[in-house]
């Protein structure tokens, strides 16, 4: 894939990483998100489908979400559009020189949010 323009980045997503804190009620560790940073980024949805699993009707979108080039994304952090949460499946870099974008492959559904 070229350089992205950037103009193609016009949709502002936020970067969350998982964080744990304690409970101090309870002392029971708790997960949660945690922006990270706010990025312009290109969001493409790729599919969606629909399925039955345990008889229960789910469906799972995926797509596409590229960024300027940040050493910090992994399949670890999520990204956070429009209200919706989508896990990083994979990330890959820009062809050619590695550091100028990063194109990550997203899904989200019921089965990727946790």
């Amino acid at each position: 894939m070229p350089a992205v323009a950037s103009g193609a980045l016009r949709h502002r997503v936020q970067l969350q990483e998982k964080s744990s804190t304690q409970d101090p009620h309870t002392g029971e560790m708790l997960d949660t998100w945690v922006t990270a940073a706010e990025v312009w980024a290109q969001v493409v949805p790729l599919s969606g489908r629909e399925f039955l699993a345990s008889s229960a009707e789910q469906s799972e979108v995926t797509g596409r979400i590229v960024i300027r080039y940040r050493d910090d994304v992994d399949a670890t952090k999520r990204f956070v559009y429009r209200g919706k949460s989508y896990a990083i499946k994979a990330v890959m870099p820009d062809m050619e020189s590695g550091v100028e974008h990063l194109t990550c492959m997203v899904g989200e559904g019921v089965r990727l949010l946790a």
